[in-house]
């Protein structure tokens, strides 16, 4: 098939969601389908973007065609891209949807496309009820989600936010393993390379700082008098997304700087494995979440991982299997954190977690594409 996906790519460095657009279209090739990603020139615009950079000084990937053209914020630059891929007639159009405010883009962008009558598209939908509500959020994603035939959702409680929405075709298709890191390292390679002590046990919180992902809870859990005698410290690897100044003053407040090793740059992905494989525990502390990126991360370097009850985070973290659900508490995280560190808290670890792996391949995410709009 010819195939066309809309969203983030090189070199924008959206996070989790430019690696997944870009692995899913090598995906698609390596199946034999011909694939364009249709990027964007000016993704956002900067009261939306509170990062230092949007772009990546990382190489392009090898073998994908890439064309940074659509223009977020100017309708006749939706009316052209529209035209355009209209005018190629792909077999199918993935869009990625992950904020309201991309809804009157894409949505006029894909109205103009299925015009060609032919063009079959399928969002993928990390989520219709955002995170951090913004003026116009309803209004946007409604606009959006009559411009799509059919929907795949990566946790449940998007699946039924959908629901609430449109009565289009939807499936469940959890969020498929980030294959694309690298292997693990040694804990003592990665302890080198980040200039941190081997010895000692860590977690690692991993990601943007933002409020909804709670740092703040964890920096609470972090003061637990247990945590300090069993000598635990924390890794923190991502860019703030919000105001750094009052989470430093947290850990000023809370006692807590020799137990915390911040790493706020932008991680590039040739970076990712040395926090992961530097760490025994990945944390999850989420006030809300559809699903995480980070948790098929985590299951890629086969670490095990605390998560929240919220959202979709327990549907693939069994609890006392590959890590612990616990509330998005400061006593309650600790509680498991001490737990996992507690030998033979998590017995069979390792198989469990290469079960779970086997549950999220790229094949069966892109067979639930295909099958949701009919196509093979």
């Amino acid at each position: 098939m010819n195939i066309v996906i809309l969203g983030s790519a090189h070199p924008l460095r959206g996070g989790g969601i430019s690696t997944f657009n870009e692995r899913l279209a090598e995906v698609l090739q390596e199946q034999g389908h011909k694939v364009i990603i249709y990027s964007f020139s000016l993704q956002y615009p900067s009261f939306l973007f509170p990062g230092k950079s949007q772009f990546t000084d990382e190489p392009a990937p090898a073998g994908l065609i890439i064309k940074s053209v659509i223009n977020s914020i100017n309708p006749l630059n939706w009316i052209s891209v529209g035209n355009n891929i209209k005018k190629e007639t792909p077999d199918l159009v993935i869009v990625r949807f992950w904020l309201p405010f991309m809804g009157p883009c894409f949505g006029t962008i894909l109205r103009l496309v299925r015009k060609n009558r032919h063009t079959k598209v399928v969002a993928i939908t990390d989520n219709v009820i955002p995170h951090e509500h913004r003026p116009g959020d309803l209004p946007f994603t409604k606009y959006f989600l009559k411009s799509a035939d059919a929907f795949v959702a990566m946790s449940k409680d998007v699946l039924k936010d959908l629901s609430t929405l449109t009565s289009k075709p939807s499936v469940f298709s959890p969020h498929p393993v980030y294959d694309n890191y690298g292997p693990a390292v040694s804990k003592e390679e990665a302890c080198k390379h980040l200039g941190l002590d081997s010895d000692k046990k860590y977690i690692l919180f991993f990601g943007f700082i933002r409020k909804y992902k709670g740092m703040d809870i964890l920096l609470d859990a972090m003061k637990d008098e247990r945590i300090r005698q069993a000598g635990i410290r924390l890794i923190v690897a991502g860019e703030f997304y919000d105001e750094e100044a009052p989470y430093r003053q947290q850990i000023v407040d809370n006692d807590i700087a020799g137990s915390i090793h911040l790493f706020t740059s932008f991680i590039p992905n040739n970076e990712i494995r040395y926090y992961f494989s530097a760490a025994e525990l990945v944390v999850q502390p989420y006030r809300s979440a559809t699903q995480s990126g980070i948790t098929q991360v985590a299951y890629h370097f086969e670490k095990p991982m605390v998560v929240t009850n919220v959202g979709g985070l327990a549907e693939v973290v069994p609890d006392g299997k590959t890590g612990f659900v616990t509330a998005p508490d400061p006593t309650d995280i600790a509680n498991a954190i001490l737990k996992f560190f507690t030998p033979g808290s998590l017995p069979d670890l390792q198989q469990n977690i290469a079960r779970e792996k086997e549950k999220y391949s790229w094949d069966t995410f892109t067979g639930n594409l295909f099958d949701i709009v009919g196509l093979k």
